[in-house]
């Protein structure tokens, strides 16, 4: 157990300076934007003595360290900076889209999970027979999938052709819970069969390399039900590496939301950034982008002490 904590501090202690990164590279990448925040906010019609006022008014004429100062002590107050005209407070337009695109990429990991732990562990128990090679050809083809056009076909045949789903917008699931879930099904679906494809092959590979170990042999030829040596050791041996490749995939869904939140007019981050791209404004893309960002990282710190749950061997470590 102190190991397990000695680790656990060691990768909190680590998430403040990774958070310290990302916010001066997203700082810096939107300092070279080619949009002017002057013009942005006062219009294109303002006068250069009015856009010089502004500048100097909000500190865009300072050293870029004093305003990346400026941009911390904004964060660590929760401001974000105000989008162009019509004024809005970045950090309530995420507060209100941010929740749906959790609520989107967790869904999709959800129906991701649960595919790849059922298609892979079958694939890896029929070895080499037909439903293994079902399976493969089915993961391959996830694979090379792209996800936007995925949704447009699930469009299509579930909404436009069976009328089984919605065809986009957003129910809050305190208003319907049911009309929520068939919402974001079809969202979530088209998220979760590509990361479901690569995660089986994974999975397999794992159960398959763990069910040719010598222990595996013993304790089947000592009189234990196959099924209780793979549901109580396999399995939980094999799920180390999916574990770990999860925590990248996590970065995949979420990257993937934005775009499939536009397809499929979910009022979330995709829609946010959208907005802020097509407009120029910078606070909104940066606020966004740190947001999204940030996320990954806690996510994948998470993961990594899930791993030290998951895999008592590192602990010594």
């Amino acid at each position: 157990m102190t190991a397990l904590l000695r680790l656990t501090g060691r990768r909190l202690l680590a998430l403040p300076v990774m958070i310290l990164g990302i916010t001066l590279l997203v700082f810096v990448v939107m300092q070279f934007a080619p949009s002017d925040q002057a013009t942005n906010a006062l219009g294109e019609s303002a006068t250069d003595a009015a856009k010089e006022a502004y500048r100097a008014a909000n500190g865009l004429n300072d050293p870029m360290l004093v305003q990346y100062g400026n941009f911390l002590a904004g964060l660590v107050r929760g401001d974000m900076g105000m989008t162009v005209p019509p004024s809005q407070p970045v950090s309530e337009l995420i507060s209100n889209a941010f929740p749906l695109t959790l609520q989107l990429t967790f869904m999709g990991l959800a129906i991701a999970v649960v595919l790849a732990l059922v298609l892979g562990v079958s694939a890896a128990l029929y070895r080499d027979r037909w439903p293994d090679q079902v399976i493969r050809v089915l993961s391959i083809a996830g694979v090379a999938t792209p996800s936007f056009w995925l949704a447009i076909l699930l469009i299509q045949q579930f909404s436009l052709r069976l009328d089984w789903f919605p065809s986009g917008g957003y129910t809050n699931p305190a208003d319907d819970f049911g009309m929520f879930l068939a919402s974001m099904f079809l969202p979530a679906l088209s998220l979760a069969i590509p990361v479901a494809a690569s995660l089986t092959r994974v999975v397999r590979t794992a159960m398959v390399e763990e069910l040719d170990r010598d222990y595996v042999r013993t304790a089947i030829g000592s009189g234990l039900p196959r099924g209780v040596v793979v549901g109580r050791n396999v399995l939980r041996n094999a799920l180390i590496t999916p574990i770990t490749v999860l925590g990248l995939r996590v970065g995949y869904l979420m990257g993937g939301a934005v775009i499939i939140e536009v397809i499929f007019d979910l009022p979330g981050m995709g829609k946010l950034i959208l907005n802020g791209v097509t407009a120029s404004d910078t606070a909104l893309v940066q606020g966004v982008t740190l947001t999204v960002a940030l996320t990954f990282v806690v996510v994948n710190i998470l993961v990594d002490l899930l791993y030290l749950v998951v895999n008592p061997r590192i602990r010594t470590v």
